[in-house]
């Protein structure tokens, strides 16, 4: 539009300047040459130069903008390379009435399970007969199983169903019994996955607890103490799709306080296991840099600046156009005063 404009301008103009040729034919039998030299060619020359100078600031801005849309291409495909090498972790939590219910698996070494129960709000009786053999009313299953690390060495776990009603804050509450140790301390270690029904589904459970243990960390409760494990859930979707889980715990320590009338060379271990909350708290990796966002930003910056690459080949056409214009006119008049 803009190069149309410019040919009607100039057609016109080039009309324009026909009859100023006839007019300045007639001015030239009527008016002195003195005078016609002291008006006309200075007021064109004013107009002209302010055209010029006007097109050479508007040529400015145009470069202008074409450099700031360069470094806006630059700075956004720096950021977008920047947000792929570095994603941003997402966190979410989801609320649950029931959790599946957990695998604990004990190794108890020398120790024997006494007692195991499963109590709600909290509420724990005092024992009756402590160090002596009570109800058992978990679901318990014995396992036998190399060590995955040294594949020599056989571990026996015991392994125990976990709590599942986190509403009505359902405990499981544990006391085993070690009648000797040749060690300065007695721990027993224990071990938690994600789901106790799964290990009872597995057709080769000896495989099922070697990765389990592969993949778990372990823990320890001491002898003498009553421990408080309170857990969590964390889900992790990995890149491929996969998904990990893994326990997050805090633990407390609570002294007990033998009360039994004779002397004894024993220990006694007490753990109660609960949930901590009702969200399952999930981790997953999210790439903030949207290849769609960053395609349309690019394809905007792109059209502007050819855009202002196309303003300004129109501004220097127009400018060599009147400079052209400039010098055919001064060219006319100095063959009119000659």
């Amino acid at each position: 539009q803009l190069s149309e404009d410019v040919e009607q301008t100039e057609n016109s103009t080039d009309e324009r300047e026909g009859e100023m040729e006839v007019h300045d034919d007639v001015s030239s039998v009527i008016l002195p040459d003195g005078e016609l030299g002291a008006t006309t060619p200075s007021l064109r020359f004013s107009k002209t130069c302010l055209k010029n100078v006007f097109s050479v600031i508007l040529l400015f801005m145009y470069l202008l903008l074409m450099a700031v849309a360069v470094f806006l291409v630059y700075q956004t495909i720096s950021d977008f390379r920047e947000k792929l090498k570095h994603p941003v972790m997402s966190v979410t939590y989801k609320e649950v009435s029931l959790y599946d219910a957990p695998g604990i698996a004990f190794y108890p070494g020398k120790a024997r399970l006494l007692s195991c129960k499963h109590h709600y709000y909290d509420h724990i009786p005092p024992l009756i007969n402590p160090g002596q053999p009570g109800d058992i009313e978990c679901t318990t299953q014995r396992i036998n199983y190399t060590d995955p690390f040294t594949n020599q060495t056989m571990k026996y776990a015991l392994v125990v169903q976990g709590p599942r009603d986190v509403k009505k804050k359902e405990l499981v509450f544990l006391q085993f019994y070690l009648n000797e140790t040749d060690q300065d301390f007695s721990a027993i270690d224990y071990l938690l996955f994600s789901s106790f029904q799964e290990f009872v589904n597995s057709p080769e459970k000896a495989k099922f607890m070697k990765d389990c243990e592969s993949s778990y960390s372990s823990w320890k409760f001491s002898g003498g103490f009553r421990t408080w494990v309170k857990m969590s859930l964390v889900k992790t979707k990995e890149e491929d799709g996969s998904e990990t889980v893994e326990f997050k715990q805090e633990t407390s320590v609570v002294n007990y306080i033998d009360q039994r009338t004779k002397p004894r060379s024993d220990q006694l271990f007490f753990v109660v296991f609960e949930w901590k909350d009702p969200f399952i708290q999930t981790v997953q990796d999210i790439i903030t840099a949207n290849p769609w966002n960053t395609i349309a930003l690019l394809c905007g910056i792109f059209l502007a600046l050819f855009k202002a690459a196309d303003f300004a080949k129109l501004s220097v056409k127009w400018m060599i156009k009147i400079r052209k214009r400039h010098l055919k006119r001064s060219h006319q008049v100095v063959n009119h005063i000659s």
